[in-house]
């Protein structure tokens, strides 16, 4: 069964400060997923990542095979992904 969504080698920085180090996950369909840490540990920043509100600087975000970051979050959000707080 392939991931619905799978990250790779995923790095977001700030400025100088490197928030994601090159995290990879797989979310695969009918599994629940769970994103849990620390605070500071780079959560908020995985999901703004997924969602295309802060650009990534290196690593693939997919979905279905298709990559995220190269869409607009409008066009991200029209895929079926969001964020429910």
């Amino acid at each position: 069964m392939m991931p619905l969504l799978r990250i790779e080698a995923l790095r977001v920085a700030y400025g100088q400060i490197e928030a994601l180090k090159g995290i990879s996950l797989a979310l695969m369909p009918g599994e629940i997923t769970a994103l849990v840490g620390a605070n500071g540990a780079g959560k908020s920043t995985t999901l703004l990542a997924i969602s295309g509100l802060i650009a990534a600087q290196a690593g693939r975000i997919l979905l279905e095979e298709s990559d995220l970051r190269t869409l607009a979050p409008h066009h991200i959000v029209r895929r079926g992904v969001v964020q429910v707080a």
